[in-house]
Parts: C-alpha cells; structure tokens; sequence
C-alpha cells in the first residue's frame, strides 16, 4: 500500500515538473535587427525538445512576430541599449523572477559564452554548455577534450541554464507566431557603459553561419597572402575563416579564428588551405558536411579527416582552382 502511494507520489510530481516547464531563449543580436539570428534559430530548434511546455524568447529590441517561429508562445522585449554581459544578465535575473522559467537557453557562440556564465552566476546556479544533444528535460550530451569524447551530464538544479551548439541543431522554421509581445521592465545597470562598437562589415556570408568556408592556416605566410583565399571564397560566395596559428601570428584579425577558442562551424564544404589541423581546430569544424585539405604535408593530421585532400603548394593549387571555377 505504502509502496503504491510513493509511486503515486513519484507520477504525480513528475506530471507537475512537465505542466510547469517553461523555458526562456535568449535571443543573439542579428546583423540584420527585422530578422533572428541563425544561432537564435537554432536555440528555439533545441528548446522545442526539452519540453511540451511554452517558450519565451528575450530580445533587446521589438521584432515583429511574423519572422518568429510559430512555436513561440511570448516576447520579451528587455527595450535595452546595449548587449553588454551585465545588462543581458540583469534582464534574464528579472525575467527569472517574474516568470520562474525550468530552462534558459542561448546559443554557445562568443555571445552566448560571455552573457551565460554571469546569468547563471545571478541566479546562483551552475550552466551546462555547449550541448551537442538533449536526451531529457535535465540530461544533455556535450563534448569534452576538444571534443574527442562526448559526456553526458544530469542536471539537479532547479532552473537549467544551457547553452547549445548551433552547429548540432537545425534552425527552427520562421513560419510566423502569434506570441505575445511583453515589455520587460530591468532596472539600468550601472557596473558598465557601453561606449561605441567597431564592426567590421564584409560583403561575404557570416562565417559562423556560411554554406561555405575557405581557410587559411601558417602555411599562408603572411596576411597579405589571404587574398588569395579571399578570391576564392568570392568565386565559391563563401566566408574567409582562418586557424588559431595564423591569427597568433597576426596574418588575419581574430574574427575569423575557426576552432575551439574561435567559432565553431559546419558548412556544406569547408576547404582548409596551409593548416596543419591542430586537435582544437578539427574541433570547430569536424561536423563540415564536406572537407577538402590543400597541404603540402602529405602527413598533416587535416588530410587524414579530409574528404578530399591535395597534396600540393598552396601557393599553386589554390589560383589554379580559383581560375577553374
């Protein structure tokens, strides 16, 4: 009888923990302010298997509902100036306390790292990050050692504070919602001030979210010798991306750092030119649907992942393709 009941009891609690699943996504700023960002596409895609549950996304900025996945049930909108860690944490904190959320959810892009980690510090819990898989409402599959094991991790905290890799999930349909539009009141925070942003703008696809991306490593030599990478990426409209050795070395700024330190990407075909393929680069483009390696190092580690590999000078190979296409 005794055992009947705590079973009961076990059923019951786990039938509340599901009506009350509700998660927040908090949206990465996009290039283009009518539109979400692909990483943002992505978290709402991941949010949607947690849970049966509603979900609210947070944006710094009014959207219209129509370029917002239908399964979008509210929209914060914050009315903040800035995308400052602190002020994106302040506003998740509020939004916590008025709507007490079981998941927050950003994309694992340098946004995401920067804002998470202080949010989830505000709330006095600990993150999850960069999950690559979500098997349950509080267990999730992530990479561990540059990702050459995967570990899965179980949550007992209260809220779970999560941050989710675009590459390992499709972005979610924008087939227009009928959410809600809510205005968040966050009291302006007053630890930091945001100043002015220098961004650098390109003609050429984000590289986090391009079909296709040609990069160049130490074997390119010097800066002035990614244009001929650069050619080729505008022949194929690709972005430009790069290795850690060639950003260290200066040759390109460190936007284009691809790798566990730089962006993670997982483009239709990525062409890797004069990298050697350091174990946390492999990292940040593993999952490319199609790799091509142009080494002259026949026993460079990227020619053993490469689909493709030409053993050949760089410095002939890539402006002899170039002119080919």
């Amino acid at each position: 009888m005794l055992s009947t009941i705590a079973r009961r009891g076990r059923l019951l609690s786990t039938s509340i923990s599901i009506r009350c699943a509700s998660t927040l996504i908090i949206a990465e700023p996009a290039s283009d302010v009518s539109a979400l960002a692909p990483s943002t596409l992505a978290a709402i895609s991941a949010a949607q298997k947690l849970h049966s549950g509603p979900i609210t996304l947070m944006l710094n900025t009014s959207i219209d509902p129509s370029v917002v996945p239908s399964s979008i049930s509210t929209i914060l909108n914050t009315n903040q100036s800035d995308s400052l860690a602190e002020t994106i944490a302040a506003a998740v904190k509020k939004a916590q306390e008025t709507y007490s959320f079981s998941h927050i959810v950003a994309p694992a892009t340098k946004f995401g790292s920067n804002v998470l980690p202080r949010a989830a510090a505000a709330l006095n819990c600990s993150p999850i990050t960069d999950i690559i898989d979500i098997l349950s409402e509080d267990t999730f599959v992530r990479p561990i050692y540059a990702g050459s094991a995967l570990a899965k991790v179980q949550s007992t905290e209260v809220v779970k504070v999560l941050s989710v890799r675009s590459t390992a999930f499709d972005q979610a349909e924008v087939d227009g919602s009928s959410a809600t539009v809510v205005d968040l009141d966050v009291e302006k925070q007053i630890l930091t001030e945001f100043v002015k942003a220098n961004v650098s703008k390109s003609d050429r696809p984000e590289l986090s979210s391009a079909n296709i991306v040609v990069s160049g490593g130490r074997g390119m030599k010097n800066g002035e010798n990614f244009h001929l990478l650069e050619a080729l990426a505008d022949k194929l409209g690709g972005a430009v991306g790069a290795s850690r050795a060639a950003v260290d070395a200066g040759y390109v700024p460190n936007d284009l750092q691809v790798g566990q330190t730089g962006k993670v990407v997982a483009p239709d075909l990525y062409i890797a030119v004069g990298i050697s393929g350091a174990i946390q680069h492999l990292s940040g483009m593993k999952d490319s649907k199609t790799i091509v390696a142009i080494n002259s190092d026949a026993e460079a580690p990227i020619m053993q992942v490469a689909d493709y590999a030409l053993c050949q000078d760089l410095f002939k190979a890539v402006p002899e393709l170039t002119e080919k296409l």
